[in-house]
């Protein structure tokens, strides 16, 4: 949900490619007609955010009950329902995650690897976290802020395990992002990346995460991640899949983190139980709609859509964490203002907010993450001064 870098590893001619150790003879990789960018990931990307959002303001309770002024099953008789599902984007993002962490660390030095996700994370996060802290806190915004040193923690990203109050709701997301990142960097990109160390990272995390489960250790859980895992680990197995489609090791890790992910997905979301559910989402939608999220990456991965070769993909990818960022707490002021003191019919006031929101992802892009990201990057791959 974090990496707009969705350049393939390989985009030079298969001829010129490094052949990796254990590598099978097979077609030569997919390389995108694009330079290299695989822009329908992009794309994919932004659906995946305006799934959340969707949820966030038209498919569950809480808080953004105070903005509409009532329920959003209210606002949207039919559509809420609908709009539940949106909270799987989240595990969209996180086979993206996988498939484009796995590509960007392939052949890239630890701390090279290091630089590229601080300074692709923090710049927009800490814009964000400011943002969001000044608008709850002016009088007229009926939202709770949090304290001042709440807030300070939530600028490390280490919020959720310190137990402080959290400034941005998606916040969490992040936490698992960094938890991946963590266990990548540290069993696949610094000893150094091959398919053979990529498939026993995917494989032992896989059996990590059931032994994890049947142990009931919080500090397994919290490292393993049980029902977060299998989505990045699927995603890291399209990669493998994109370099070579006959793969069966990978196809193996694709399929089986397919049946462990819908697993969890249905477990915490299915909520038919609950008479006092927001939203009834069945088994089959959950199922269905992580099942799409997977076969969507594995398109792309095989290249079917080589051809979304639009440059306007670009941007939205760009805009995508950003957006993610702000749209949810800012996006209920919006959504106030709009449907409350303007008195703007429910559904231009859900389009309006999505579009201001766009548009403020724009302004975080173009004036925060496009001049602070490199400099962040290059003062993080500074060679050290010997001593």
């Amino acid at each position: 949900m974090t990496e707009t870098v969705v350049t393939t590893a390989r985009s030079q001619p298969a001829s010129a490619a490094p052949v990796q150790e254990g590598t099978p003879p097979g077609p030569p990789p997919v390389v995108p007609a694009s330079g290299g960018r695989l822009r329908a990931l992009d794309g994919l990307r932004l659906v995946a955010a305006l799934m959340v959002a969707a949820y966030h303001y038209g498919g569950r309770g809480g808080d953004v009950t105070k903005a509409w002024g009532s329920s959003a099953q209210h606002q949207f008789p039919v559509l809420h329902t609908y709009f539940a599902y949106g909270c799987l984007g989240v595990q969209v993002f996180f086979v993206i995650s996988g498939f484009v962490i796995c590509m960007s660390g392939w052949g890239r030095p630890l701390k090279s690897f290091f630089a590229s996700r601080a300074s692709r994370l923090l710049p927009a996060y800490w814009v964000a976290i400011i943002l969001v802290t000044g608008v709850f806190a002016l009088p007229a915004v009926a939202y709770k802020t949090v304290s001042p040193s709440d807030f300070l923690v939530n600028l490390t990203m280490l919020q959720q395990p310190l137990g402080a109050e959290r400034v941005l709701g998606v916040c969490w997301t992040l936490w698992a992002e960094v938890r991946f990142y963590a266990l990548f960097a540290l069993l696949v990109v610094l000893p150094g990346a091959s398919r053979r160390r990529v498939i026993l990272f995917c494989a032992g995390w896989t059996l990590a995460t059931a032994i994890a489960q049947g142990a009931h250790q919080p500090l397994l859980d919290t490292v393993l991640m049980p029902e977060y895992a299998p989505f990045f680990v699927g995603g890291v197995g399209l990669y493998l899949v994109h370099r070579d489609r006959r793969d069966v090791y990978a196809w193996g890790i694709v399929v089986v983190s397919w049946l462990i992910g819908q697993h969890y997905a249905v477990k915490s979301l299915w909520n038919a139980a609950n008479p006092h559910a927001f939203a009834h989402r069945t088994s089959f939608g959950i199922i269905l709609v992580v099942t799409l999220g997977f076969v969507a990456v594995a398109v792309i991965a095989l290249g079917w859509l080589h051809w979304a070769n639009w440059r306007w993909l670009t941007v939205a990818g760009a805009l995508t964490y950003p957006f993610y960022l702000v749209h949810e707490h800012l996006g209920w002021v919006v959504i106030k203002v709009l449907h409350r003191n303007l008195h703007i019919p429910s559904y231009g006031t859900f389009l309006l907010t999505v579009l201001f929101m766009l548009g403020l992802a724009w302004l975080l892009n173009r004036y925060v993450e496009k001049p602070l990201t490199p400099r962040i990057r290059a003062a993080l791959s500074r060679p050290s001064v010997p001593r």
